[in-house]
């Protein structure tokens, strides 16, 4: 296993500073890999992500609900939510009220390449992940992670 310094091939002024580039580019990483395992749904990671968000939200959800929940905020999630509509993994109607207000839901189809997608557990590092972080180390990171974000 090389740190992150080998890895770059750079040394740091700070721990906070190798630590934040650490964040960085193991986030860029992590995004590569799953960006790779989705090519073969022909969706993208953000795609994928508005498809989780919808089934966790159970009904329609206002577009810009989605939008906030977004893992990597999009401005252009209209036009991914127009390729999902497309390809029929979501359904979109308008608000009677505020013809601005736009409405998207999964569709069963959707919902069926999801359940496909955690079968193979797809987003489920495998090189390496499960081997190198036990369960509690995985919790402590994500604890740090969400105390980092404040």
């Amino acid at each position: 296993m090389s740190t992150i310094s080998e890895e770059i091939q750079s040394s740091f002024e700070t721990d906070q500073q190798m630590a934040i580039v650490n964040i960085l580019y193991t986030a860029n990483w992590l995004k590569n890999l799953h960006g790779e395992d989705l090519k073969k749904f022909n969706i993208t990671l953000q795609q994928y992500n508005i498809l989780r968000i919808l089934r966790g939200g159970k009904d329609w959800m206002a577009m810009n609900d989605v939008k906030s929940r977004m893992i990597e905020k999009s401005p252009n999630a209209t036009r991914l939510a127009d390729k999902l509509i497309s390809s029929e993994f979501i359904e979109r109607k308008r608000c009677d009220v505020d013809r601005r207000v736009v409405y998207v839901k999964i569709t069963s189809k959707g919902k069926k390449l999801l359940k496909t997608i955690d079968d193979q557990k797809m987003l489920l590092p495998t090189d390496g992940f499960h081997e190198n972080l036990s369960a509690d180390e995985a919790k402590t990171l994500s604890n740090l992670l969400d105390k980092l974000r404040g």
